[in-house]
């Protein structure tokens, strides 16, 4: 019985042939990989598919070639070349890819063994040196193959995976002391060179048609995207490919990831005419999607300003995108692009994913990512019927499947390489209000507590049962646990004001670079308070010019396409900072967070600055709403990191929804007009010019009540 075999399915040719060779393997002793259409460089101008590629410590690597009707009905002696010409350019250009990797170099050659298995549904005899296997006799010729030395094996998998230069990792020269942070952090960053099986699935297994990829941020979403494009891209150079995002400073990152893949594994520059990385709606310095397609139809083109006069800063880019739909619902149109891979997918609105099923030729590629709970209260994206509408029939326009045989059209990454299970058990716990004095704020459906990551180790998920709540071992990757602990990994500290939260900052930053072995852009300051960012950020700024460090303010005192410089510690508020990660953050004014109006928002704020933290994470706040937060932080830590609450009934969990939810423009108003005539009849009363006991009887008793609590 075979212990592990996965088949990630790419571009196959030959699918009956394929599912037979996946049948023979699978009645085989053996584990490891395979890989179905897994696409190569053969030279400087030409590139194949490989039918098979297996990567398995009991027997080696194996690149299979199914061989076509063609060649099978005539084999004879005068076929050898054929064959031999099929084994030769398939064994340099796997040898090619494989000896640029210096991790699999041993002296002056290759250390890896490359085996040529060619594969016949047919009956073969051997022809020459040539190993033909089919169904009965492919045992007998893989006990033939060359096996990989297992020092090399590691390193093997990195490279097939091709992910050994996409991950963000430095050479790191400064590190000099053992357990340092720098020390620690490269000891991170050596060990996610691999993908694990999810990422790999997601990244090489391209279905005919949509693909959704979802877990929680931090999974690898963004790098399984950048491959997948690459991959496309290489594959089919004349297809339009376009990779779209919201966050704007992802420009940078999806560019840099998917230019260092093509250079390393194709040794070109990719085509960004034909592979177009876009801002979902664009700006005059960055290119947009809805920008091009409001262009192509000759509809007016609408920026951020006229979106947010006209809808609201919330509902900007959903009122523009609805304009576009109206007109072109029923019409037919002409195809833009032949695949559109979308990142932070649940930030995006409805009628953007209808007007993309829209401009997609057939037989519409989307593949879409997005985040379980990076809003805690929006943790699902609408239906597919929502999203992409119904045919003539009212059938669902995408449905999604997942054959045993076939790509998988619905993959979910279930462990997070961000943030340690310490970072991520606080981000809920405060996102939620697990431990608030006054209670719950918000919460998830019970069943998706697993989902996301959290095994129900103590009750029952039953309305005023109580319920304790661990993150699965098995969640997050073991380096973290191996390097750190949770005492160092995040702390959370109170101030008399801000101007002492900053000093102690600044104090803090300096240690990390003078002493720590950190780099300036390997942290993070984070504002949560998006309007009162600048001002403040401000204070950071001269804390950090009096001890030397230089800093900036994404987005104002830098570029907006880039979080990160090398010689700056960056500043950004919360809006800035999502979709970003550094090693150390650093969230100031976390007090914000604590208490207020449409308390959801605030609490979804420090959720997200939580979660953009890779290894450290440092809450900073001054004043009594600090001290409330710290001590629902401190009874976490008490808990050992358990999250435990009282299971809320449908009507408690509707009245959180209403009381704490983020409010419209119109209640806004309102709201702050009888807080105005409150205001002014509080300074009557006090004046003297109103007496109170004048007012209504009925009056009287509802201010009674509300005083009463």
């Amino acid at each position: 019985m075979i212990s592990e075999f996965r088949n990630y399915t790419g571009n196959v040719k030959n699918p009956l042939a394929i599912k037979e060779l996946i049948i023979s393997l699978k009645q085989l002793d053996i584990s490891g990989t395979l890989y179905l259409g897994y696409p190569i460089i053969a030279s400087v101008d030409d590139s194949i598919v490989i039918d098979a590629l297996l990567v398995s410590e009991d027997i080696g690597l194996i690149v299979f070639s199914i061989l076509e009707e063609t060649i099978k009905s005539s084999i004879k002696s005068s076929n050898e070349d054929k064959l031999n010409d099929i084994d030769g350019k398939l064994y340099y250009a796997v040898k090619a890819n494989l000896e640029r990797h210096e991790s699999l170099r041993k002296g002056r050659n290759i250390a890896v063994k490359i085996n040529i298995v060619l594969y016949s549904t047919n009956l073969l005899t051997k022809i020459g040196d040539i190993k033909i296997a089919t169904s009965s006799t492919i045992a007998e010729v893989l006990k033939g193959c060359e096996k990989t030395d297992s020092l090399y094996f590691k390193a093997l998998n990195a490279a097939i995976q091709r992910v050994t230069t996409l991950k963000p990792k430095k050479k790191r020269d400064n590190v000099t002391k053992n357990n340092s942070k720098g020390w620690k952090l490269k000891e991170i960053e050596r060990k996610i060179a691999n993908l694990d099986r999810w990422q790999k699935q997601s990244a090489i297994e391209t279905p005919e048609g949509p693909q959704r990829i979802r877990g929680l941020a931090g999974s690898g979403k963004t790098i399984v995207l950048a491959l997948k494009a690459a991959s496309l891209h290489f594959q089919k150079p004349n297809w339009n490919i376009a990779v779209v995002f919201q966050t704007r400073s992802l420009y940078q990152q999806f560019k840099d990831l998917i230019r260092r893949f093509s250079f390393d594994h194709y040794s070109d520059e990719p085509d960004w005419g034909k592979l177009k990385i876009l801002h979902a709606w664009g700006s005059n310095s960055q290119p947009g999607l809805y920008l091009e397609i409001a262009d192509k139809l000759d509809f007016p083109v609408r920026d951020f300003k006229f979106g947010m006069t006209m809808y609201g800063r919330e509902n900007a880019f959903e009122g523009v995108c609805n304009e576009i739909l109206d007109v072109i619902e029923n019409k037919k149109i002409e195809p833009f692009y032949d695949a559109i891979l979308i990142d932070e997918a649940q930030d995006l609105p409805i009628p953007f994913f209808k007007i993309i099923y829209k401009i997609l030729s057939h037989p519409k590629r989307v593949i879409w990512a997005y985040d379980e709970l990076q809003n805690l209260t929006n943790y699902s994206l609408p239906s597919l019927t929502d999203l992409f509408g119904t045919n003539d029939l009212g059938n669902p326009n995408v449905i999604l499947e997942n054959p045993d045989d076939g790509p998988r059209q619905d993959i979910i990454l279930p462990i997070c390489y961000r943030n340690t299970s310490w970072a991520l058990t606080l981000a809920h716990a405060l996102g939620f209000g697990i431990n608030r004095a006054e209670g719950l704020v918000q919460i998830c459906d019970d069943e998706l507590w697993n989902e996301i990551g959290y095994n129900l180790i103590e009750g029952e998920f039953v309305a005023d049962k109580k319920v304790s709540l661990q993150r699965k071992s098995n969640s997050s990757p073991e380096y973290f646990s191996e390097l750190l602990s949770s005492k160092e990994s995040v702390t959370c500290y109170c101030f008399n004001n801000f101007n002492e939260e900053v000093n102690w900052i600044a104090d803090q930053i300096y240690i990390n670079i003078k002493e720590d072995e950190l780099d300036y852009d390997d942290i993070l300051i984070i504002l949560p308070d998006a309007l009162t960012a600048k001002k403040k950020a401000y204070d950071v700024i001269q804390a950090l010019r009096a001890r030397k460090i230089p800093s900036h303010l994404a987005g104002v005192t830098s570029s907006v396409d880039e979080i990160f410089l090398p010689d700056s510690v960056a500043i950004a508020n919360i809006y800035r900072a999502k979709g970003n990660e550094a090693p150390m953050v650093y969230i100031a004014n976390s007090d914000y967070c604590n208490s207020g109006r449409e308390l959801i928002k605030l609490r979804n704020s420090i959720f997200t600055a939580i979660t953009r933290s890779r290894a450290w994470v440092r809450i900073v706040g001054s004043g009594t709403e600090m001290k409330n937060l710290e001590k629902e932080f401190n009874k976490l830590v008490k808990d050992e990191f358990v999250i435990k609450f009282t299971v809320p009934d449908e009507s408690m969990r509707e009245s959180l929804r209403t009381i704490h939810r983020e409010l419209t423009a119109g209640e806004k108003a309102n709201i702050k007009k009888a807080e105005e005539g409150f205001e002014k009849f509080l300074e009557l009363v006090d004046k003297g010019d109103y007496d109170v006991n004048t007012l209504p009887i009925d009056t009287k008793n509802k201010l009674e009540r509300i005083l009463r609590g």
